[in-house]
């Protein structure tokens, strides 16, 4: 099965995300939890994860070398409002694949669908 895990700790945009995905026809983990994200992960049921600002106690700055040290192919797609340039570019560099504004109007939940379509496509077609 698709393994999408959305690792957030403001509710609104864990519901709002889920929500639109499970619509999407996908298979979705939600967690407020930086360890259960870690988990899915490391076990490979998470292929794209999606990840807020904060996940638990940590930062998306602190979990993303994290995530990518437990699966290089794992594709993050970053939500956030509030990430300053340089951390974006800090993250890029670590291995995000999308950065995205948190969904408000019709247009910003489509280009997080469209995301995370382009996302389980790039890891199907990654080699082993």
């Amino acid at each position: 099965m698709l393994g999408l895990v959305i690792a957030a700790k403001d509710i609104e945009t864990r519901k709002q995300m889920a929500d639109l995905l499970i619509d999407a026809g996908y298979d979705v983990m939600v967690t407020n939890s930086a360890a259960r994200a870690i988990d899915n992960v490391l076990n490979k049921t998470a292929r794209v994860l999606l990840l807020g600002t904060e996940v638990g106690e940590f930062t998306s700055a602190e979990l993303v070398p994290l995530l990518k040290k437990c699966n290089r192919k794992l594709s993050i797609i970053l939500v956030s409002n509030d990430t300053s340039l340089p951390l974006i570019r800090k993250l890029r560099s670590e291995g995000i694949f999308y950065h995205a504004l948190k969904p408000v109007s019709r247009e910003d939940r489509e280009e997080i669908r469209q995301a995370v379509q382009c996302a389980f496509q790039r890891f199907s077609e990654q080699p082993g």
